[in-house]
């Protein structure tokens, strides 16, 4: 009997849940994110922080910008600067691919999830995103608390059967 395929184990560092709440995603990219001993290290305890973090192309590279991992206390004086601008790793392609999208009126990169693959390599899932205006934001919360109030109206009511 064949094996079913098993997905791949990817263990979740941070994620970045006022993003989906602020923009609107168009697009999402994998990258590879550069990082120290003591990034990685202090990663691995989920000491870091996507809140108010952005990328942005400068000079034909991708960075990531605003990205806080903390302190690994074990790194005694080797230890990282917590808000440094890390190099993110993308093939040629889809950078330039980016850096034509970004270059658009009101585009952005934002991180959603920084992941450690199944290979063990620091990941960062970006999506090139545009901002909500405030009142995209009530009219999406207004459907989101009407889906519910329908939702719990059903469960409520008596089930009808139709053999009757």
């Amino acid at each position: 009997m064949a094996k079913s395929p098993e997905k791949p184990v990817q263990k979740l560092v941070c994620e970045n849940r006022k993003a989906r709440h602020r923009y609107e995603l168009l697009d999402k990219v994998e990258a590879g994110l550069m990082l120290t001993g003591s990034e990685v290290k202090a990663c691995r305890l989920g000491r870091a922080n996507l809140s108010d973090s952005y990328a942005k192309a400068s000079r034909g590279e991708l960075f990531l910008l605003n990205c806080h991992i903390g302190p690994y206390p074990a790194a005694g004086p080797f230890q990282h600067e917590p808000l440094r601008s890390r190099k993110l790793l993308l093939h040629r392609l889809q950078l330039d691919r980016l850096e034509g999208k970004l270059s658009e009126k009101g585009l952005t990169l934002v991180p959603l999830r920084i992941y450690f693959n199944a290979r063990g390599r620091a990941k960062v899932e970006l999506a090139l995103a545009r901002g909500k205006k405030t009142h995209d934001r009530r009219q999406e919360i207004a459907e989101r608390e009407s889906r519910r109030q329908m939702d719990r109206a059903r469960k409520r009511s008596p089930k009808r059967f139709s053999g009757d």
